[in-house]
């Protein structure tokens, strides 16, 4: 493979344990969150049945993965852990899949945090070109935050998951608040009672938030002693995200009535006007944009990291992602969040509407291939495979859940990698045969 850049230097893993544990949590908390309670309220008390479930099948995929980095830390990615025990061209197919969810996750962030963006200012509402120009403002100062080097990358998701996680905590302190004060209380009509066919529809809306757990292994070429620190920060991250959103979430259901909360575009915001007035729905509205950047910040990062972690592994040609003079590849980050912008543009009109529409069913399907990878090498090398097998499980029942549609849909984007793969292979071949 023509061009294969060499092996990390210590100077080149700059992401200790905080930074890691903040690309998790940056990428795990974005602006779902903001709306996760409406979409959890009418299941009541099922829907902590579901996060109880979705944690646990969460913990599994982590303890697999744990098995794996711990089997081959030498790798650049899980990317290249998969593709070197399961065969390059199945790892390229779960990096392609991985890659498309990412740009098509930015393009949906873009959109939300210039939504709220303009949301701040009263009685402002922009036409659809407006919030695709806004959004697509941000993601090409974001691109080039991320082209200056991962250092400055890491420094600014570690700012961002600090401020992001501000409202969260007040939003707990305004929930205690509701609980402690005489005279003020939970408002909410009696939760629905617990059902055990709604389990699984709340598993997956659970489940869907948490994604994202897996990023600091798709960076596990920029962190320092990944065979320590990516499992480290993995689980912190996970652990304080799952958290946060039972907390707040499941707080929230119970503090404001389930058919007010069902229709309420901003439940958070709603509850913080409630109880602190409007300055604090102004605030939170401002964090919700912030969150956006966070998750926004980490899958930039990761739109360059992917393909260089295949590059350095040996199984992709180096033209797929050069490095820039900051040790960053600027290619797929830049063609990434291009796509991202194409896809926002496109979205004022009614055609791009459906289509992304369509991509956002997908985009979390297509997210749970790499887990499904990652769980089927960990088995194959005979490591965690109790975990591994509970893993996969999990996985296939949430695929299910979400629909055989989408399911079927997004193996057929992730096979639709397979002749790029082929294709990059051969070019590579006919640069290296060049005298």
């Amino acid at each position: 493979m023509g061009d294969t850049l060499s092996a990390a230097t210590p100077a080149d893993r700059p992401f200790g344990i905080w930074t890691a544990s903040s690309l998790v949590v940056g990428l795990m908390i974005g602006v779902g969150i903001y709306g996760l309670p409406a979409q959890l309220a009418p299941f009541g008390w099922t829907s902590l049945a579901g996060w109880a479930v979705a944690a646990m099948g969460t913990l599994a995929c982590v303890l697999a993965l744990n098995g794996l980095v711990l089997a081959r830390p030498g790798e650049h990615s899980l990317m290249a852990m998969c593709g070197a025990v399961l065969g390059e061209g199945v790892g390229v197919a779960i990096a392609w899949s991985y890659w498309v969810s990412l740009w098509c996750g930015n393009a949906v962030m873009a959109t939300v945090i210039a939504q709220y963006g303009s949301s701040m200012v009263r009685g402002f509402q922009p036409p659809p070109l407006s919030i695709g120009v806004i959004g697509s403002a941000v993601l090409l100062v974001n691109s080039a935050v991320n082209l200056l080097g991962a250092r400055e990358a890491g420094r600014m998701q570690v700012l961002l998951t600090g401020l992001k996680l501000i409202p969260l905590a007040a939003v707990v302190v305004m929930l205690a608040q509701l609980a402690l004060t005489p005279g003020r209380h939970f408002a909410g009509l009696p939760l629905a009672p617990l059902h055990v066919e709604g389990i699984g529809p709340a598993v997956t809306l659970a489940f869907f938030s948490l994604l994202g757990f897996e990023c600091a292994g798709m960076a596990a070429e920029r962190v320092h002693d990944p065979a320590r620190n990516v499992v480290r920060a993995t689980l912190l991250g996970m652990a304080a995200t799952t958290l946060v959103y039972v907390t707040a979430c499941t707080g929230l259901v119970m503090a404001l009535p389930r058919g007010v909360l069902e229709q309420a575009p901003a439940p958070f915001a709603l509850l913080a006007g409630q109880v602190w007035g409007h300055w604090a729905a102004l605030s939170v509205a401002v964090f919700a944009a912030i969150s956006g950047l966070g998750a926004m910040n980490a899958q930039t990062l990761l739109l360059g990291e992917v393909p260089l972690g295949l590059v350095r592994a040996g199984q992709l040609p180096g033209w797929v992602a050069p490095v820039n003079r900051f040790g960053v590849a600027g290619l797929p980050l830049v063609l990434g969040n291009g796509l991202a912008i194409a896809l926002l543009l496109g979205s004022a009109t009614e055609l791009g509407a459906a289509l992304l529409a369509f991509l956002l069913k997908l985009t979390t399907v297509v997210s749970i291939f790499l887990y499904l990878g990652t769980c089927a090498a960990t088995w194959r090398i005979g490591r965690a495979r109790g975990w591994a097998a509970l893993a996969i499980l999990f996985c296939l029942a949430v695929i299910y859940g979400a629909g055989w549609e989408a399911g079927g849909l997004g193996l057929l984007l992730t096979l639709a990698g397979l002749p790029l793969y082929a294709l990059a292979r051969r070019i590579g071949s006919a640069q290296s045969s060049v005298p």
